[in-house]
């Protein structure tokens, strides 16, 4: 068997959206699976909408999800003088001609083949013309048989038979020197030994073309496999409406980059009933045999418990780090990292994302935190200071706190109070986070240290005196009634 060779061809016209990963990643597992090659190559001859910072951003997301590429990146705009060689061979061999119809001509014949109800084709004018136009600029169109038909032996969508006449005689060349798509994939394809072209379903119907084209200039047929489009949760066509579609829109909400992979390749992919996938099970399992012809329907809150699953189970070090950038982007500049461990690993088990993490976890930073309003009317009264002051006292005595010593001090002052323990918990919580929901109270303690918890009492207490004397004034003041 020959090396497989896959590969994935982006024109860097924007961002790399999910559809467009997902491809890429079931290129990059089919030639793992096969320990074959993965190549990359950027399709930029689209010299007007094509950027460097698209590349650039294409680059970013491949590399973020883990994509390694073993040859490439290739450019076309690099290899224009490939695609005429090949062309003029055409021509040569009689299996192409130069078209000088001028785009006025193209336009009117369009619009005559409309208005008489048949499809609009080229009538290959060009073919028959003489004499040539040699001051004219020219294209070169190749020469599509118009007898029989051309199969499709597809690997995902199974075998589809197109008729050669509804095919046209397509441009291969521009009269600038630009090659078309269908010319400039086909000898780039054949050139790099490209053994499989995986690629989205819209792009089936140009296959037939290219099957001919590769015919013509006598290279042997990769196998094709299409994959069908990803839809939104509503099964209509994805858009913005249905929230993020750029990968990297996915690593600024904190999504980590083994979620992602593990969410795209189950929009059509599956083995079994699994549904966590490491990278070297993937590897492992994949198959285009396993790949369904069905559109996929994007599950956001599927992404959303895959990615807490992922953020429950990677190395505490490594999720340390990796929230650090989101943190940082909330003014919070981390030098003691043994404290934000904690912080981490306290949030954990709460979180979905890293975004949502560094929002959680602000408390722990703020040196005074903002009290939720209906929290503090509730909680935060003249029975809450004198527990406050109780736990001062016995704090005052340890060394440090711990999750044990919070656990027995809270346990102890509600069993002397002859109270459930939530009556002393969620007063303690609102004082030292700001809100009524937060981790473990005990563990808020550990975290945060004997010295601010402390501090964070003090003025919990100040707090609660201030409103007692807001109220007594209120109450006395005659324009108040």
């Amino acid at each position: 068997m020959r090396e497989v060779r896959t590969r994935f061809a982006p024109s860097p016209t924007g961002d790399l959206h999910i559809g467009g990963a997902r491809t890429a990643l079931f290129n990059w597992l089919l030639a793992r699976h096969h320990h074959g090659r993965f190549i990359l190559r950027i399709e930029d001859t689209d010299v007007a909408r094509s950027t460097q910072e698209s590349i650039q951003v294409i680059l970013d997301a491949m590399t973020w999800l883990g994509m390694d590429w073993d040859e490439g990146p290739f450019y076309q705009s690099q290899r224009l003088a490939i695609y005429r060689d090949e062309a003029e061979r055409l021509l040569r061999e009689g299996k192409a001609y130069r078209c000088f119809c001028t785009p006025e001509e193209l336009e009117a014949k369009r619009e005559a083949a409309l208005k008489a109800g048949i499809k609009p084709k080229y009538d290959r004018t060009c073919l028959h013309r003489r004499p040539p136009y040699p001051e004219r600029p020219f294209a070169i169109r190749f020469l599509s048989p118009d007898e029989g038909g051309t199969v499709v032996e597809d690997l995902i969508q199974g075998r589809v038979e197109f008729d050669n006449a509804e095919l046209d005689d397509l441009i291969i060349l521009r009269s600038d020197g630009l090659p078309t798509y269908n010319f400039s994939v086909v000898v780039d394809d054949a050139r790099m030994a490209i053994t499989h072209v995986i690629r989205g379903n819209d792009h089936l119907n140009n296959t037939p073309r290219q099957i001919q084209i590769y015919q013509a200039l006598g290279y042997p047929l990769p196998k094709f496999g299409h994959v069908s489009m990803i839809l939104g949760p509503d099964r209509k066509k994805l858009s913005k409406r249905h929230g993020a579609q750029s990968v990297m829109e996915y690593k600024k909400m904190g999504y980590l980059p083994e979620a992602v992979v593990n969410y795209l390749v189950r929009l059509g992919w599956s083995h079994g009933d699994q549904e966590e996938f490491t990278r070297d099970e993937l590897i492992e399992k994949f198959s285009l045999e396993a790949v369904g012809k069905s559109p996929a329907a994007i599950n956001p809150g599927k992404l959303d418990w895959l990615n807490s699953e992922y953020i429950k189970k990677i190395p505490l070090e490594d999720l340390t780090q990796r929230v650090l950038p989101f943190l940082e982007a909330r003014g919070y500049g981390v030098t003691d990292l043994n404290f934000l461990k904690k912080v981490v690993s306290s949030l954990r088990e709460r979180v979905k994302t890293l975004a949502e993490m560094a929002v959680l976890a602000e408390f722990y930073f703020l040196e005074e935190v903002a009290y939720d309003e209906k929290a503090a009317e509730k909680f935060l009264g003249p029975a809450s200071a004198v527990i406050f002051d109780e736990i001062i006292g016995h704090l005052s005595k340890e060394a440090m706190v711990s999750r044990e010593v919070a656990h027995r001090l809270i346990q102890q002052l509600a069993e002397a109070r002859g109270e459930a323990l939530v009556k002393i918990a969620q007063p303690l919580r609102v004082a030292l986070t700001g809100k009524t929901v937060s981790p473990p109270i005990d563990e808020v303690m550990e975290v945060l240290g004997k010295a601010k918890v402390i501090r964070r009492l003090q003025r919990a207490i100040e707090y609660i005196r201030k409103s007692e004397i807001r109220i007594s004034r209120s109450e006395t003041d005659p324009k108040s009634k």
